[in-house]
């Protein structure tokens, strides 16, 4: 019983977390690949993607870290389901690697956030706002 109240508080760590999924994701373009999936400027949109969704993991941890709000959770929850879908979006689902590598990014972001959400849903503003840091 003690192990489940152990998830049932939003706890700094899970903060820190997200923020090293956010690092993972910018820099997964360039995870060890097979020779013949190397990245070229064709494919600048998948390493655009990667980046943007990385630093807006990584920024949105950072916020809830400082000052906790449910709105950055859902924003953490969405973005780890577009990097699920992205591969089948901008089309290199034929990256089996890189498409992997998105999938358990992806849902290790959205069930974070998913974590989250579900610890802090019943808190009101000002349990939020004494989020211990």
């Amino acid at each position: 019983m003690s192990d489940f109240r152990f998830f049932r508080i939003h706890r700094p760590w899970e903060d820190w977390v997200g923020m090293l999924l956010g690092v993972l994701i910018m820099v997964s373009p360039w995870f060890p690949m097979q020779a013949s999936d190397a990245i070229d400027a064709e494919r600048s949109h998948l390493i655009l993607n990667s980046f943007i969704v990385g630093m807006l993991v990584l920024g949105l941890a950072q916020l809830e870290y400082v000052a906790l709000h449910r709105w950055e959770e859902i924003a953490s929850l969405v973005l780890g389901l577009w990097l699920i879908a992205s591969p089948f979006i901008f089309g290199y689902a034929g990256d089996h690697l890189l498409q992997l590598w998105h999938a358990v990014l992806g849902a290790a972001v959205a069930a974070i956030s998913a974590l989250q959400l579900w610890q802090d849903w019943n808190l009101s503003e000002q349990d939020l706002a004494r989020h211990p840091q």
